[in-house]
């Protein structure tokens, strides 16, 4: 059984931020971590204590995570960006709020002992002889440790401690990812044994001037130690523990909206019966005022998820080619069901939401609104949301965006309310406004002209040709080739093309085949990596690295830098979302380059050696260019119907007790069949059919949460 872990953040604002410029204000932004990997900057709002961001991510965590940080920064133009404050939350934190977290947060300082990350290797093992009693600790290696030193890297070494006694390994020089191999004893006293203590193995980066810095600790309880076989693995490092307080909102809040979303996936087999009655409600309706599983669906979903149910459906009704039966249903249906037609699809009904634009009783405005109002209008206001900028606008050039974007939305409306309203003061621009809705129209009847002989080559399931483009640009090439006196001179500038099949670079985005420059190509199939390089590795940030595999089982490595962290978290995304099927991908890998006859990140030689970190590679950003995944699909409908099953039983299953009672009176009157018609619910068969269908899928994830709990692993059972 899969896991599924989605996490959902939206930075809305900050208010009443400290000035760390001279000039009594600041230049803030937002640096959002999970588990201490930057996943989003925001833009920065220059000279503003109380900035609005509004920005919003969605994150696919396979793997799951600990802690999600938001760190508030000075941007600095001269020097480095000071650091205002953070908050952080524990995934335990987020997950108890069923409905996620909505809220003001006050900023906590940040202490350097409590910023710690990454795991250490362990062994741990009490030995007894006639002679001695010792605790003997094996220390392997460890892994993405944080860096303390100027240079990006730190100087680790390891301290074991029992009670008065401790030993320390040897001190591994400019490495977050060092490898000891050591073995350190504590000989200890027999009356130790009865101690219920606890054993710390403590992490830190030695300094040649000043004290160390502490990079995390592990705590194990003595009382485990008289278990055999010896505790061995991977241990994610704690912080000190101080626990520091939010200085009583002295370094001023942020509003945010966190929620996290946590499913176990069954086996495709156990969702069909769900699938099939969502797709027997719109491909053999027997009428449209009938109950159906949909009708049901939109019943018991809340307001708040409304959205959500709608997106998902849309999904599943695309993988299942039925798009268009789909909303034709949910359209009839609002239709028939609206008493004003003024409120026709502005309801907050799941027709509305699964497809405004499917409005049919007006030729061009249902399709010309919904574009100005859900693309351009929002692509002018908020021009940084739309990747069309670096920085939101200052709020004199905000004014005029706005005013632009007014305009913009008149023409999208076709000019029907102009002269009502309280905007008379854009009486001057009516004539313009009205003289582009012709050239609106003309757009939108191109637009939809199409030969029906093309229409009718597309295979009716195909949701998008494997050859579209996923995402293209300019971005920076690693030049491996022949000796390099600067590392930053190695990356030259190329064009790249994504798409489900390639990943290809040129000098200039004006390629074409026959023509020089020469069009490189990598095949998607042979990608088993795509990851994060440590900025020692080439003194350089936001580097990443596409790690291919060729016919001869040799691992080749391109490195490509990005302008920023969040085009290098979308690129990530999107090659990690094409190549997400691959059959070879690796479980572990470099951070850093091999170079100088060594890896930059471990220090060891070989360059063959096995990588030492955990891969990330099924990490994934959301947006709508994510794959038709049908299990996920259907689990989160499961999940919405599980809520309101009883709702569902209450109304369609239970009969009243006045019904009842009259039926069981008047039952000698009538024959049986007549008798148990009347007492049929309308919608009480499809119903029973859906309940049983929540009920068979209940059971199914009981049953294989029981079976991980007692095999420790997740098992497949047969359906």
């Amino acid at each position: 059984m899969a896991r599924n872990t989605s996490l959902y953040f939206r930075i809305v604002e900050g208010r009443n931020l400290p000035a760390k410029d001279v000039s009594g204000t600041s230049d803030p932004y937002c640096i959002v971590k999970v588990d201490n990997e930057v996943v989003a900057r925001t833009a920065t709002v220059w000279k503003n204590l109380s900035p609005f961001w509004g920005e919003e991510y969605t994150l696919h965590l396979p793997m799951g995570f600990h802690s999600l940080s938001f760190l508030v920064m000075d941007e600095d133009t001269i020097g480095h960006d000071d650091v205002i404050g953070k908050i952080t939350l524990t995934k335990e934190a987020i997950g108890s709020q069923a409905k996620g977290i909505d809220c003001w947060l006050n900023l906590t300082r940040v202490d350097p002992d409590e910023e710690v990350q990454g795991e250490i290797h362990l062994s741990l093992e009490l030995l007894k002889d006639t002679e001695k009693i010792s605790l003997r600790c094996q220390v392997f290696e460890a892994r993405d440790l944080a860096p303390r030193d100027i240079s990006g890297t730190s100087d680790p070494f390891t301290r074991v401690i029992f009670n008065n006694h401790s030993a320390e390994t040897s001190i591994i020089k400019k490495t977050r990812f060092p490898h000891w191999g050591e073995t350190l004893e504590l000989e200890l006293d027999p009356e130790e044994l009865r101690e219920e203590g606890t054993v710390t193995v403590e992490v830190w980066d030695w300094d040649m001037v000043g004290k160390n810095d502490f990079l995390g600790k592990v705590e194990i309880p003595f009382a485990c130690l008289h278990k055999t076989p010896p505790i061995e693995g991977w241990f994610r490092l704690l912080p000190l523990g101080n626990n520091e307080v939010d200085a009583g909102g002295k370094l001023g809040a942020l509003r945010l909206k966190v929620r996290l979303v946590e499913d176990r996936i069954l086996p495709s087999v156990y969702y069909q019966p769900l699938i099939h009655l969502l797709v027997e409600s719109v491909i053999s309706p027997t009428e449209v005022e009938d109950s159906s599983a949909l009708t049901m669906l939109e019943e018991v979903n809340t307001v708040e998820s409304r959205q959500d149910v709608a997106m998902t459906l849309v999904k599943i009704y695309l993988g299942q080619g039925l798009v268009v039966p789909f909303l034709d249903y949910l359209n009839t249906r609002e239709v028939n069901h609206t008493t004003d037609p003024n409120t026709l699809f502005r309801s907050n009904s799941l027709s509305s939401k699964a497809m405004e634009q499917f409005m049919k009783d007006v030729k061009y405005l249902a399709i010309s609104g919904f574009f100005f109002l859900r693309f351009f209008a929002p692509a002018i206001l908020t021009p940084k949301l739309f990747q069309l900028r670096d920085q939101h606008a200052d709020t004199r050039t905000s004014r005029t965006l706005l005013l632009l974007a007014k305009a913009l939305q008149s023409v999208g409306n076709l000019g029907l309310q102009l002269g009502h309203g309280k905007e008379q003061w854009m009486e001057p621009l009516h004539p313009i406004i009205l003289r582009s809705v012709s050239s609106v129209k003309d757009f939108l009847d191109k637009l939809i002209d199409i030969d029906h002989d093309i229409v009718s080559e597309v295979p009716q399931r195909a949701v998008f040709m494997p050859s579209v483009t996923v995402k293209e640009g300019y971005l920076h090439k690693h030049k491996a080739e022949g000796p390099q006196l600067l590392s930053r001179f190695a990356f030259k500038k190329r064009y790249f093309w994504l798409t489900s099949e390639t990943l290809s670079y040129a000098k200039t985005p004006d390629w074409q085949v026959g023509t020089e420059p020469v069009r490189s190509s990598i095949p998607i199939q042979c990608v088993c990596a795509v990851e994060r390089v440590d900025e020692n590795a080439f003194q350089q940030q936001n580097v990443m690295q596409v790690i291919t595999q060729d016919n001869d089982g040799q691992l080749l490595t391109m490195y490509i830098q990005c302008k920023n962290v969040n085009e290098l978290n979308q690129w990530l995304s999107a090659i990690r979302k094409v190549s997400i099927y691959n059959e070879r991908m690796l479980p572990s890998f470099h951070p850093g380059a091999h170079r100088s006859g060594k890896w930059t990140c471990c220090l060891q030689a070989d360059r063959a050696v096995t990588g030492c970190s955990r891969t990330h590679s099924a990490v994934t950003l959301g947006d709508w260019s994510d794959p038709l995944d049908p299990d996920v699909e259907a689990q989160t409908i499961f999940k919405q119907l599980l809520q309101g099953k009883d709702k569902l039983r209450k109304k369609y299953m239970e009969m009243p007790d006045a019904d009842q009672t009259s039926g069981s009176q008047e039952s000698s009157h009538l024959g049986g069949a007549e008798c148990n018609a009347q007492l049929i619910k309308p919608g009480q068969t499809v119903a029973a059919r859906l309940l049983a269908v929540i009920e068979d899928l209940e059971q199914a994830h009981a049953t294989f949460q029981r079976r991980e709990k007692e095999d420790g692993t997740s098992v497949i059972l047969n359906p």
